[in-house]
C-alpha cells in the first residue's frame, strides 16, 4: 500500500498519457507500445552515457583483468584498487544499469494502471492485434499470453547479448538465465505489462545493432610488459664471468694473407710430384 501511494502520481501520469494516445486513435494496447517508445526516447541521454561507459570499460579491460589477477586473494584490496582505477580513468560502472533502473518506476506504475483497468475497464477495445484478447488480464489467462511470454524471453536474451559486452562470462550467463527464472512470476502479470517489456527489449536489440554499426570501436589499452629479453624454459643461463669470454668484445680470427695461400698451393703441388 505504501508503494502504491508513493507511485500514485506516476500512475496518474501514465494513465493520462495512455488516455492521450488513445484519444489520437490508437487502441489501448498500441497506446502501451507508444508509451514504451516515449519512455525510451526520454532515456536516450542515459543510453548514450551507458554506451560510452561500456566503451570505456572495454578499452581498459586488460588493465582491470590485471588488477583482478593481482589481488585475487584479497577481496577488500581488490575493490579498493578497482574503485581507485575507476576514479582515475573516469569510469562509471553503474552507468550500464541506469536505463533499467529508470524504467522500474514506469514498470510498477503501469502495473497498477493495468490492474485498475482490470477492475474498471475503460471504454474501448482492450485486445491487441486480435491476438491478445485483453491486455488487463494475467498472461496465463489465455494461450496468446504464453506466446507473448516466449517473445519476451527471446528478446530479453537478445538485449542482454548486445548490451553486456564488458561483462564477465559468468555474469553474462546469469543475465541470460534470469528471464527463464522470472517466467512463473511474469505469468501473473497483466499481459499489457509483458507487452511493454517485450517492446522495450526489442528497442534495446535495435539500439545494439545501430550501435555496433555506427559507433566506432574503442581500442583497448594494452598492459605494460616488463622490460628485458625473454628466455624460454629450455635456454640455459649464460655465465660470462665463469667462461671468461666476452662475446661483444672478442676479436675476430685473422684472415690468411695471399702469400700464405700461394705457399700452401705450391706445397700441395710439390707433394703430387
Amino acid at each position: 500500500m505504501i508503494v502504491a501511494s508513493i507511485l500514485t502520481p506516476l500512475e496518474d501520469l501514465l494513465r493520462h498519457i495512455l488516455n492521450a494516445l488513445h484519444s489520437l486513435g490508437l487502441p489501448w494496447a498500441w497506446s502501451i507500445v507508444g508509451l514504451t517508445i516515449i519512455v525510451r526516447m526520454l532515456l536516450v541521454p542515459l543510453t548514450v552515457k551507458q554506451i560510452h561507459s561500456m566503451q570505456n570499460m572495454q578499452a581498459h579491460a586488460p588493465q582491470m583483468k590485471e588488477i583482478q589477477r593481482k589481488y585475487k586473494g584479497d577481496r577488500t584490496k581488490l575493490n579498493e584498487e578497482l574503485m581507485k582505477f575507476y576514479k582515475e580513468n573516469n569510469i562509471n560502472p553503474a552507468a550500464s544499469c541506469l536505463p533499467l533502473l529508470a524504467q522500474l518506476p514506469v514498470f510498477i506504475g503501469l502495473f497498477y494502471t493495468l490492474r485498475r483497468f482490470a477492475k474498471k475497464p475503460p471504454p474501448g477495445d482492450l485486445s491487441w492485434l486480435h491476438f491478445v484478447p485483453n491486455i488487463a488480464k494475467h498472461a496465463n489467462s489465455h494461450w496468446s499470453g504464453y506466446v507473448l511470454l516466449a517473445i519476451y524471453v527471446l528478446s530479453q536474451v537478445a538485449s542482454t547479448y548486445f548490451m553486456s559486452g564488458t561483462m564477465q562470462k559468468s555474469q553474462r550467463y546469469l543475465m541470460m538465465v534470469l528471464p527463464f527464472v522470472f517466467i512463473p512470476f511474469i505469468l501473473k502479470f497483466p499481459t499489457g505489462l509483458v507487452l511493454y517489456w517485450m517492446t522495450t527489449n526489442l528497442w534495446t536489440v535495435g539500439q545494439g545493432l545501430v550501435t555496433r554499426r555506427l559507433v566506432p570501436k574503442v581500442a583497448t589499452t594494452p598492459t605494460v610488459a616488463p622490460a628485458g629479453p625473454k628466455r624460454s624454459s629450455r635456454t640455459p643461463p649464460k655465465d660470462d664471468a665463469a667462461t671468461g669470454a666476452d662475446i661483444d668484445t672478442a676479436a675476430p680470427a685473422p684472415r690468411p694473407t695471399p702469400a700464405q695461400t700461394r705457399r700452401v698451393k705450391k706445397k700441395k703441388g710439390g707433394a703430387r710430384r
